[in-house]
């Protein structure tokens, strides 16, 4: 799994709307965030957020807009970024 040309639209999106997820690694800005500058940390490893939209990009991927509501920002996750948040 974790291919280059693995085309995860293939299948179901790995996190639903709403779910808790928590980020596995240190999220920078690679140019797509506004009022941010290039490699700026968005978001790091251990941070807890819902998501909030989920979208596609190249055709190949989904992408999960994840809400961080303690830093107020919302940023786009690729699923190898995110983990489920088990709600006891």
């Amino acid at each position: 799994m974790g291919s280059w040309d693995e085309i995860e639209l293939n299948g179901p999106p790995a996190f639903e709307m709403e779910q808790k997820v928590r980020l596995r690694k240190l999220i920078r800005n690679d140019g797509t965030f506004p009022g941010k500058e290039i490699g700026e940390h968005l978001a790091k490893k251990g941070d807890v957020g819902y998501v909030v939209n989920i979208g596609t990009y190249l055709q190949q991927y989904y992408i999960y807009a994840v809400h961080f509501i303690e830093k107020g920002i919302i940023v786009g996750c690729r699923k190898k970024e995110l983990e489920l948040v088990e709600e006891n």
